[in-house]
């Protein structure tokens, strides 16, 4: 078995399933991938990822501890809105975690497949919002 073959082994082996998750024949592309590909990777990634956004509070000097619920939210959703050099970190600790076939899916259609990244991502940190502070 060549090395790319046991990488995506590895890979898949590591990820959680998610029965909710599911899939039919009239399932669009987009949504297949961000079923069985982009909730998997990001329920596996789930502490790293709320790690590099306490890392980021840090970094951004944000008194994230004394804001209300509601402001905290807004924080988020600003983050995810504006910081562009942020959400490619995050973007590509999921790409990093994809095997080459889903990538090769993800590369043809970046834009979309961006665009639920960053939202599931966004309500991801949202409802960690404990786990921030």
């Amino acid at each position: 078995m060549s090395e790319k073959n046991h990488r995506n082994d590895d890979l898949l082996k590591i990820r959680p399933e998610i029965p909710r998750a599911t899939t039919n024949d009239s399932t669009s592309v987009e949504e297949r991938f961000q079923n069985l590909t982009l909730r998997p990777i990001i329920k596996f990634q789930h502490n790293l990822l709320v790690e590099i956004f306490k890392q980021y509070i840090a970094r951004t000097k944000t008194k994230f501890s004394e804001l209300s619920d509601h402001q905290r939210v807004i924080f988020i959703e600003q983050t995810f809105n504006k910081d562009t050099k942020f959400k490619n970190e995050l973007k590509g600790v999921i790409l990093g975690q994809m095997t080459i076939e889903e990538y090769l899916v993800y590369a043809q259609n970046t834009n979309a497949f961006n665009k639920r990244i960053t939202n599931m991502l966004a309500q991801r940190i949202k409802n960690s919002i404990v786990e921030l502070t």
